[in-house]
Parts: C-alpha cells; sequence; structure tokens
C-alpha cells in the first residue's frame, strides 16, 4: 500500500484556453514532485460519463480543481469530493472565482501565470504527498476543519475563537498504530482549551511554531475502517488598540498549524495552513 502511486484527479474546465494549464502547470508539477495527474478526457471508460466522475474522486488520493471562471460542473464536482472529505488544492486565475465559503480551503491564485501556479502548486503538493505518506504508514488521515467562528470585540480590544473538529480516520484493512499522544503546534500564544478545559502548553520543539498544546486522544488505536474525533476551542487576542492595532468588526485569521502524533511506530506530522473569517455578530 505504501508503494502504491499517489493520484491526483483534476477537474477543470475542457476550454481550449486551459490547455497551457492543465499540460504546463498542473502536469509538469505532479510530474516533478513523483504524483500521477490526470483528468476525465485522458481516461478510456465504459461507464457514464458523471459515473465515472464519481468514480475517480473516490479513489483519488488529492484532488486538484481549476475554479476559474466559476464552471457549475467543477463547482459541482469539487462539493462532491468535498463531502467524501477528499484532499482538495483548488486553483483559480482570480480569487473571486472562490465562492466564500470556500475561501478558507487551500487554494493558489496563478493570476494567469502559469510558472507562479507551477511553482505554488509544488509546494502544496509536496505537503500533500507527505500527509497521505503518512496516513499510508500510520493508517492514520487527518481532515481538520474549523467549525464555529467568532468575534469578541470591545473599545480597545478584539479577540477571535476558533472551534476547530479534527476526524481521524482508519481506511485501511488493518489496526492503526498505537497512539501515545498528540500534540497542537501554533505560531502565537493562544487559548487552547478541549472539552472545557485548558491543554496544557509548553514552548515548541518544532522550528516556526511557538507553543505546543498536549491533546487528549479520543483513542489508543483505530480499528480497521474506522473513524474517531476530536475538538478544541481556541481563543487569542488580534488586535489591541494600545499597540496600534484598528479594532474592526471582522478580520481574517491566517497562519499554520500542525498536529503531531507520537505512535509506537514513530512520530507523524500533520501540517494545515488556516484561512478563517472571524465577525462579530451583534445579536
Amino acid at each position: 500500500m505504501e508503494d502504491k502511486p499517489i493520484f491526483a484527479f483534476v477537474l477543470m474546465p475542457f476550454a481550449p484556453k486551459f490547455g497551457d494549464v492543465y499540460e504546463l502547470g498542473i502536469k509538469e508539477a505532479s510530474s516533478s514532485v513523483g504524483i500521477t495527474a490526470n483528468r476525465l478526457d485522458e481516461q478510456i471508460f465504459v461507464e457514464g460519463m458523471m459515473e465515472r466522475i464519481y468514480r475517480q474522486i473516490e479513489a483519488a488520493d488529492i484532488i486538484i480543481a481549476d475554479m476559474s471562471d466559476q464552471n457549475p460542473n467543477v463547482f459541482y464536482e469539487v462539493g462532491y469530493a468535498h463531502a467524501k472529505d477528499k484532499l482538495c488544492i483548488l486553483l483559480t486565475h482570480d480569487t473571486k472565482d472562490i465562492p466564500f465559503d470556500l475561501k478558507h480551503r487551500r487554494h493558489i491564485e496563478y493570476k494567469g501565470s502559469i510558472s507562479l501556479l507551477r511553482q505554488e502548486l509544488i509546494k502544496n503538493l509536496d505537503w500533500a504527498k507527505t500527509e497521505i505518506e503518512n496516513a499510508r504508514r500510520s493508517q492514520l488521515r487527518v481532515v481538520f476543519k474549523p467549525r464555529n467562528t467568532s468575534l469578541s470585540s470591545a473599545k480597545y480590544s478584539a479577540s477571535a475563537h476558533i472551534t476547530f473538529q479534527i476526524d481521524l480516520f482508519n481506511d485501511s484493512n488493518r489496526p492503526s498504530t498505537e497512539i501515545t499522544a498528540i500534540y497542537f503546534y501554533t505560531g502565537n500564544l493562544w487559548l487552547i482549551e478541549q472539552d472545557g478545559k485548558e491543554c496544557p502548553k509548553t514552548d515548541s520543539d518544532v522550528l516556526g511554531f511557538s507553543h505546543r498544546y498536549f491533546l487528549k486522544s479520543p483513542v489508543t488505536r483505530l480499528h480497521a475502517k474506522s473513524w474517531a474525533q476530536l475538538q478544541i476551542s481556541t481563543r487569542r487576542v488580534i488586535a489591541l488598540a494600545y499597540r496600534g492595532d484598528e479594532i474592526r468588526d471582522s478580520y481574517t485569521v491566517t497562519g499554520n498549524v500542525l498536529l503531531r502524533f507520537t505512535t509506537s511506530d514513530g512520530v507523524f506530522d500533520y501540517r494545515e495552513y488556516i484561512n478563517v473569517e472571524v465577525e462579530d455578530i451583534p445579536f
């Protein structure tokens, strides 16, 4: 299973103007990191087109989708991929083409530049490849989802509140490695709570992150084809008037986080880029 080639299924309009985007951007970037990428029009199949698309989305390790021009077929297919908890990398010529409720998802704005697309996609595919290889070795696939978000703002300060749902899947036919500890890394000082209790923290031992928080694992091991979930609430002051920050009614919170599993078979790191809107909604 670990040696199985990583497959990326590409969703995009078939218009001629996307030819170079696909051949020189997506295909070359994927090939350079050892990932096989193709789209429907390259495949031979006997079932109906939509059945084939569903099957390929389900079989793919990665979904690469170009959202440019807001093509309704691509939007529908991406929705199906998200419903299947697929690892998706969204592309667009202009971020205006990405709907508001997808803007927090990992995406690349390439602005018509094939070289920029290739460069950024290689970075994202390197990350995705590591995630997939970790899942194959540990039998732990991690899906990190921001859920409830809010902003508490006053005259002199504003604080962001974000709840994250973390789903753990074992898609394999054998039990996962034994989980001995879970750590959550951030680049700023957040208050992290799990089950209503503040999580213990210490300085980070990973370059690029400031703090490490200890999380309780919901299970010690995931059985074959099983699932578990943990949820954490996070809070941090993001604006202070005394230091010159503008106190607003909404903010975009961005940054990288890392979820580290220490297991009986070694350490497995899962990185995620966070991009969420927090708003002060009056009641």
